[in-house]
């Protein structure tokens, strides 16, 4: 019975295969072609991964060009304003020099109060400028008082408590100085103004008082 059934396999299988044939159907071929196929498809994954290199190239590039431009757009920026403000200076100190101004007289110039980026922040710029030729080296410091309303009251706050202590309030120059300072109030405070008060080394009374509202 043994070979019976295997010459019927054998049969089976020929068969099969003669009727894969008939059909249209040539097996070395497929297997050619399924061989080509995955040749093709091992190509194209390896075309991808070296093109998704290139893309990730390109974007860091990219990346890189656009933060040396914005870089390079700060830095022209930075230098703009710095050369509008010397421009002013210069304008100013030309009518500081032309201007009839006493002898050792201390001024408050170009006061400005600006709002900062978190609330109760603020920032205060000042120039302080003494007139005549021959002026005398100013040694002292200054005070911020900033008025307030708080809870439907006003009230004050000082920076710095003791200006003559601080170092960050010293005052030291002969002709001008320019000053820049930040303050913190509660955040739900509302500020009205602040006072500057100039204080000449020795003295209690202020030599110089003047006051500026936020912008």
């Amino acid at each position: 019975m043994l070979p019976f059934a295997l010459a019927a396999i054998g049969l089976a299988w020929w068969a099969y295969d003669s009727g894969l044939e008939l059909a249209g159907f040539h097996r070395g071929k497929a297997e050619q072609e399924l061989s080509r196929l995955r040749d093709q498809v091992a190509k194209l994954s390896e075309n991808n991964e070296q093109l998704t290199k290139q893309v990730a190239q390109f974007e860091r590039q990219i990346q890189i060009e656009q933060a040396s431009n914005q870089e390079t757009a700060k830095q022209l920026k930075n230098l703009a304003d710095e050369n509008d403000r010397l421009q002013e200076d210069l304008v100013f100190f030309q009518d500081i020099t032309a201007a009839d101004s006493k002898e050792g007289e201390l001024g408050v110039h170009r006061l400005k109060l600006d709002r900062d980026t978190m609330p109760g922040e603020y920032h205060l710029r000042m120039l302080l400028v003494r007139g005549g030729q021959r002026a005398k080296q100013f040694i002292g410091s200054y005070q911020l008082v900033a008025t307030v309303v708080e809870n439907g009251q006003s009230t004050t706050h000082v920076f710095s408590q003791d200006a003559s202590g601080n170092a960050q309030f010293q005052l030291n120059f002969r002709y001008y100085q320019r000053v820049e300072q930040h303050i913190q109030l509660p955040p739900e405070a509302q500020l009205e103004n602040v006072q500057v008060r100039i204080f000449e080394k020795g003295e209690v009374e202020p030599k110089v008082r003047q006051s500026v509202s936020p912008s």
